[in-house]
C-alpha cells in the first residue's frame, strides 16, 4: 500500500478528535442532540484549522443511525459510507474549479430529490468565496429556503469576499488559530503512535512554524521525519530541513547591528547563505526574536507568553538591556516590511544586505525616525576616538562668529511710492512665478490694488487662502521678492472677500492685467 501523509492518516473521525475548536464542536453537538439543526452553515478561518474536517464529521453525525452524545458512532452503514466517500448524501464541491452559474444550477436541480438513505443531504462547498457573482445569486434562493432534508456547509478562508446576502442566511462559525501547546500535544500523541524518536524542542519549533495550522504542522513533521528516517529527529535537524536559523545566530546578528559592524553582519549573511538557509524565513524569525525582546523589556512576567526555554529567556533579558525600546520598534517595523518584500523579490540576498547595511549606517537614511540612531552612531564614534568633540574655546569662537554674522545690519531700502506699487501690480506675474509652489497656488486667485502710500493690497476669495498668504513667512517672502525687483520696501495688506461680498472695482484681477491665465508650475 502506498504511503499516506500524516494529515490524511490522522484526520479526525469524530468530534472528540478535533483539537483547538472546543466552542464550535460543543455548539454543533448540542444542536444535533436537541434536533435544532440549521439549514446553512458558514465555516470561516485560516487554512488547516479543521473547517472541512468538522463539516464531514457533522455530515456523518446528522445521518448517523446511532449517534453518541451528538457525535457519529463510526460503525453504522451511513458512517462507513460517508467516511469512505461513497455516500450519495454528502456532496463535496470545490468552488475554486466549479464556480460558474451552471454548477450552482445543477445543485438547485439536485436538491429537489430526497436522499436515498439517511435523513439529510449535505452539500459541503469548499473555498466558497471563489464563486462568481452570478453563481452566488443563483445559490441565494436555494440557500434561503432549502428543503427540510438539505444542509449547506460553506467553508472559506476569506469571509470578507462573500456577499452580505449570503452571510445573513448562514450560521457563521469562526475557526481560530490553534495554539502552540495544542499543536505540540497532538504531534507528540501522533509521534508516539508512529513510534518515532523526536526531541521535544523540535516538536515545539514545528508547532510554532505551523502558525496555528494543524495541517501545516503535520506536513512539516512529515517532511522532517522523512529526511531522517531511522534517526532521532533533533532540533538542529529540523532547522536544517526547514532552512531556519537558531536563536544564537539572531543574538549575534543583533549585537553586530548595535555595534554598527557592517563587515561582521555581511559575513553572518554569507555564512547563512552557504548553509542554505531560507532568507525569507530568516526575516520572519528575526522579527519574532525582536518581538520577544520587546516583550521582555516591557514586562517582567512574560514567561507564559514567550515560547522559549529558561536558558533562552535569560539570554533575552540580558540582550534586552543592550537596546532601547524605540530602536526595537523601528527594527521590528523594518523587518516586517522586509518580509513582505522578500516574498516576491528575485534578489533576496541583495535586499537583505542593503537593509542590514542601512541599519549599520543610519547616516545613509534621511527619515526623522533615524535621527536617534544617527546620534547614537556619532556618540559611539566619539567614545572610540574616531572623531573628537570641538574644544570649548573653539566652540565659543564659532558661536561668537555666528552671533556677529547674524547681527550684521541689513541695508535699509527706501520706501516705495504709490507709482511703484502700481508698477508692481501691473507686473505682479514676475513676482508670483518666483514664489514657493504653495504660495503661488493661492496667489493665482488674488486681486490686487494700490493702497495709500507704499501699501499693496492683496484680496483673496476666502478666509483660508487669506490666512495662508497673510502668514508672516509668506508676507516676508513676497516683500523680499518685491524688494529684489524694485529695490524698495513695500507694505502688504492681505484681506479676504467677506461672505456675499464683491471685489471692489479698484482691485485689479491679475489674470486680466496680464491678459492671460497664470500657469502655476510646481518646482
Amino acid at each position: 500500500m502506498s504511503y499516506m501523509a500524516l494529515y490524511r492518516k490522522f484526520r479526525p473521525d469524530e468530534f472528540e478528535d478535533v483539537k483547538g475548536q472546543d466552542a464550535i464542536v460543543a455548539t454543533l453537538k448540542n444542536q444535533i442532540k436537541a434536533n435544532r439543526i440549521g439549514h446553512a452553515y458558514l465555516f470561516c478561518g485560516t487554512r488547516g484549522t479543521g473547517k472541512t474536517t468538522v463539516a464531514k464529521i457533522f455530515a456523518k453525525a446528522v445521518n448517523c443511525e446511532h449517534s453518541i452524545d451528538g457525535s457519529p458512532c463510526g460503525e453504522c452503514e451511513m458512517c462507513r459510507s460517508i467516511a469512505a466517500g461513497t455516500s450519495m448524501n454528502v456532496i463535496e464541491i470545490d468552488a475554486a474549479s466549479n464556480n460558474g452559474v451552471d454548477n450552482i444550477r445543477e445543485i438547485r436541480e439536485e436538491v429537489s430529490y430526497r436522499p436515498t438513505e439517511g435523513r439529510y443531504k449535505v452539500y459541503i462547498i469548499d473555498e466558497v468565496h471563489m464563486l462568481s457573482i452570478g453563481a452566488f445569486n443563483a445559490l441565494l434562493k436555494t440557500l434561503e429556503e432549502p428543503p427540510e432534508y438539505v444542509i449547506f456547509i460553506l467553508a472559506t478562508t476569506e469571509a470578507h469576499k462573500i456577499p452580505v446576502t449570503i452571510l445573513s442566511r448562514c450560521q457563521r462559525y469562526d475557526f481560530k488559530r490553534i495554539s502552540i501547546e495544542t499543536i505540540s500535544a497532538r504531534l507528540i500523541e501522533l509521534i508516539e503512535k508512529e513510534k518515532w524518536d523526536v526531541e521535544e524542542k523540535a516538536v515545539r519549533y514545528i508547532a510554532r512554524m505551523a502558525d496555528g495550522s494543524m495541517r501545516d504542522a503535520l506536513s512539516l513533521l512529515d517532511q522532517c521525519a522523512a529526511f531522517y528516517i531511522g534517526e532521532t529527529l533533533t532540533y538542529d535537524h529540523v532547522l536544517e530541513v526547514l532552512g531556519a536559523v537558531d536563536t544564537e545566530v539572531f543574538s549575534r546578528l543583533l549585537r553586530e547591528l548595535l555595534t554598527f559592524d557592517v563587515s561582521a553582519v555581511i559575513e553572518t549573511v554569507d555564512e547563512l547563505v552557504i548553509q542554505g538557509r531560507e532568507l525569507s524565513q530568516l526575516s520572519i524569525d528575526f522579527t519574532w526574536y525582536l518581538r520577544n525582546l520587546l516583550l521582555v523589556k516591557c514586562s517582567d512576567n512574560m514567561e507564559d507568553v514567550l515560547d522559549v526555554s529558561t536558558e533562552n529567556l535569560e539570554r533575552l533579558k540580558e540582550e534586552a538591556g543592550l537596546i532601547e525600546n524605540d530602536t526595537l520598534i523601528r527594527y521590528i517595523r523594518i523587518f516586517s516590511d522586509l518580509t513582505s518584500q522578500l516574498k516576491y523579490a528575485s534578489q533576496k540576498r541583495v535586499l537583505l544586505e542593503i537593509t542590514l547595511i542601512k541599519l549599520c549606517r543610519p547616516q545613509m537614511e534621511t527619515g526623522t525616525d533615524t535621527l536617534l540612531e544617527r546620534i547614537r552612531a556619532i556618540e559611539k564614534q566619539i567614545e572610540e576616538g574616531v572623531i573628537s568633540a570641538a574644544p570649548v574655546k573653539e566652540r565659543a569662537v564659532c558661536a561668537e562668529q555666528i552671533s556677529e554674522a547674524g547681527s550684521e545690519k541689513k541695508p535699509v531700502l527706501p520706501q516705495a511710492l504709490n507709482e511703484d506699487v502700481k508698477a508692481v501690480v501691473k507686473d505682479f506675474r514676475s513676482v508670483v512665478n518666483e514664489t514657493s509652489p504653495l504660495l503661488r497656488t493661492y496667489l493665482k486667485k488674488a486681486r490686487l490694488s494700490a493702497g495709500d502710500g507704499n501699501r499693496l493690497i492683496i484680496v483673496l476669495p476666502d478666509e483660508v487662502s487669506a490666512g495662508a498668504v497673510g502668514s508672516e513667512a509668506h508676507k516676508e517672502e513676497i516683500r523680499g521678492l518685491i524688494a529684489q525687483k524694485t529695490g524698495k520696501q513695500m507694505d502688504l495688506d492681505v484681506r479676504h472677500m467677506e461672505d456675499g461680498g464683491r471685489f471692489e472695482d479698484s482691485f485689479i484681477d491679475i489674470e486680466k492685467v496680464i491678459h492671460m491665465e497664470i500657469t502655476i508650475e510646481d518646482d
